[in-house]
């Protein structure tokens, strides 16, 4: 979000949700902590590429944001990061020039694709409850972007925008080559998952990092028509 000073808190550890329905400037507002994962506001784009690129490690594993160009699903997610630990998943909801929120969720990492289906229930749920209370504030495009979130993420949409995982340089190189992925962010060497921040890079920022269109009409949910 324009303007919005540097993240200097402790992550949350449970649920975090990110940006916000339509109702700011832009929808991006990364989780709190120390280090950001992801490009600064006003970056150019080709330059966050080749600085995320830069901060893969030599040796030792790492905390890193696995990046999309494009938003995958549950199960192509889970394929994309085989062979790495995932510990956090990043929802977006693609609607066309319409702002939508960045939904964080913890995951254990033992079995990717189940936890991603769940997690992605979690988040709808999240969703539905932001627009209960966009509603019974009067926010009616902030309610309707939500509800509208909700029911695309329940239908399994193909939502998952980025993943933060743990890996060695091996394991990170894999994880790059297989499109769509289109940067992997490493966090400084030694640095606790607890001091991270992450605000992906959204696939319509092609040029500099900054607010997207949110002049759109608000979908109805199939199950409001």
């Amino acid at each position: 979000m324009p303007g919005r000073p540097h993240p200097l808190a402790t992550l949350v550890a449970v649920l975090l949700v990110c940006g916000c329905a339509g109702a700011c400037a832009s929808p991006r507002a990364p989780v709190m902590g120390t280090e950001l994962l992801g490009p600064e506001q006003g970056e150019p784009v080709a330059d966050y590429l080749t600085r995320a690129r830069h901060t893969l490690p030599a040796t030792g594993e790492v905390w890193a944001l696995v990046q999309f160009g494009e938003p995958v699903d549950a199960g192509t997610a889970a394929a994309l990061t085989e062979g790495v630990r995932v510990s956090r998943v990043v929802y977006r909801v693609p609607l066309p020039r319409v702002q939508t929120a960045l939904v964080t969720m913890p995951l254990p990492g033992q079995r990717p694709a189940a936890e991603l289906r769940g997690a992605q229930g979690r988040a709808a749920d999240e969703r539905q409850q932001a627009g209960e209370r966009a509603a019974a504030n009067g926010q009616g495009r902030a309610a309707g972007i939500a509800a509208a979130e909700a029911a695309e993420l329940r239908a399994g949409c193909a939502c998952v925008l980025a993943l933060l995982v743990r890996a060695d340089r091996v394991g990170l190189d894999a994880v790059a080559s297989r499109p769509p992925v289109r940067v992997i962010h490493a966090a400084t060497t030694g640095l606790p998952l607890q001091a991270l921040a992450v605000s992906p890079l959204l696939p319509e920022q092609r040029d500099v990092v900054g607010p997207v269109p949110d002049d759109g009409p608000v979908p109805i949910p199939a199950a409001s028509r």
